[in-house]
């Protein structure tokens, strides 16, 4: 097999995996790609990320969350200062109109605070999104 084609195979089945991410519809808000990274036994906390899309006309806010994994789930923003990472936990997140907000690493994310037990990779588990003006979705996250 020529490198080419060895490329364009990985590039088609990284472009399936990525395509069966699992979207999530409430009314104006829409939640693409949820993951959360494995942990190690005995690790306390894990993060969670995904993308949330407002397609309506009006702002709206991620108040918090809440899952069966964790004892509690934080909103969190990650920040640098100089070469220290500082981690706080902020009240909401805005998610304006119109608008695309991704919780990612280094950014914006979901601590899962006490977990119960290792999240492992290729499980999965089911997260309580509040917002604002639009209804409380399920969304379940997968572990990678």
């Amino acid at each position: 097999m020529r490198y080419w084609q060895w490329v364009l195979g990985v590039a088609f089945a990284v472009g399936c995996v990525s395509g069966q991410a699992q979207g999530h519809q409430q009314g104006a808000i829409q939640v693409e790609q949820p993951y959360a990274r494995s942990t190690v036994p005995g690790q306390a906390v894990g993060g969670g990320y995904l993308k949330i899309s407002n397609q309506g006309k009006t702002p709206d806010k991620l108040l918090s969350a809440t899952t069966d994994v964790a004892q509690s789930v934080e909103l969190h923003l990650m920040s640098m200062d100089g070469d220290i990472a500082r981690m706080r936990q902020i009240d909401a997140i805005d998610i304006p109109a119109g608008q695309t907000v991704e919780l990612r690493p280094g950014g914006l994310h979901l601590m899962f605070m006490g977990l119960k037990a290792p999240l492992k990779t290729g499980s999965g588990f089911v997260v309580k999104l509040r917002f604002d003006k639009a209804d409380e979705m399920k969304v379940e996250f997968k572990v990678q």
